[in-house]
């Protein structure tokens, strides 16, 4: 069955052939990423691949309005950033909007405790790791992910607002693809909030001498595709602002 999905249909496949199938990459990091499975289980992960979209649009449909946080999972509870999360979180679930975060500890964590303690819609889109990632006990609703790209997909259509606290490789990863769809108006534009600008003020800085002036690879008005904030009552009022709460925009 792996044959007919790279669309070797019904050529003779050499037996080196098969080998090299065995190896690529579509086998080993996206249908069989621990080699163990024969062709017909392969094909069939296409179906559960599948299902985590349908059960992800499901779950999101029934929120309407929403706001993601992103940041990391190594900040505890004792960070000044992990405290900003939770109110910043909490205000906006008093005022309807749904907190969804990636499950886990740090700032994801943050963002359900504050909408856990004043009775808003708390979720967690939670994916299995090697580290760092397990569910924290604030969400009021959850779905578990077995692909990355399914629960990012989830996550990037989730929302009319994202909040970005200080995080490693996975946070900005996600900053650049929503940065990215807005810039490619694959989706409308939206409060893209960054908290905190001691953490972020180097990278912006960057983007603005190097990639606008210097290399010439964005434009001008990208740079306003996104606020900085140290202030959450600031951010707070930012997203209201630009967010119509009464149109949810993704779903």
């Amino acid at each position: 069955m792996v044959k007919k999905m790279l669309g070797l249909g019904k050529k003779k496949v050499t037996k080196k052939a098969n080998d090299n199938l065995s190896h690529c990459r579509i086998v080993t990091d996206l249908l069989d990423p621990k080699g163990t499975d024969g062709d017909a289980i392969q094909s069939w992960r296409v179906f559960r691949i599948m299902s985590e979209f349908v059960s992800g649009f499901e779950l999101l449909r029934n929120h309407g309005l929403a706001v993601t946080f992103w940041g990391s999972a190594r900040i505890e509870p004792g960070n000044p950033y992990y405290k900003a999360a939770e109110e910043l979180a909490a205000k906006l679930a008093k005022k309807g909007f749904s907190v969804i975060s990636g499950g886990g500890p740090g700032i994801m964590e943050a963002s359900n405790v504050g909408a856990f303690k004043v009775g808003g819609k708390s979720v967690g889109l939670n994916i299995q790791l090697p580290f760092e990632q397990k569910l924290n006990p604030y969400v009021t609703e959850t779905l578990s992910f077995d692909f990355f790209f399914s629960r990012k997909v989830m996550l990037t259509f989730a929302s009319e607002a994202y909040v970005y606290f200080p995080g490693g490789f996975g946070t900005l990863d996600e900053l650049f693809e929503i940065l990215t769809l807005v810039q490619t108006k694959k989706i409308s534009p939206l409060p893209i909030v960054l908290i905190g600008s001691d953490f972020w003020n180097p990278l912006l800085t960057w983007f603005e001498k190097d990639l606008l002036k210097k290399h010439k690879v964005i434009s001008k008005e990208d740079l306003e595709l996104y606020k900085v904030f140290d202030s959450i009552e600031e951010a707070y009022k930012y997203i209201l602002k630009n967010v119509d709460c009464n149109n949810t925009r993704q779903l």
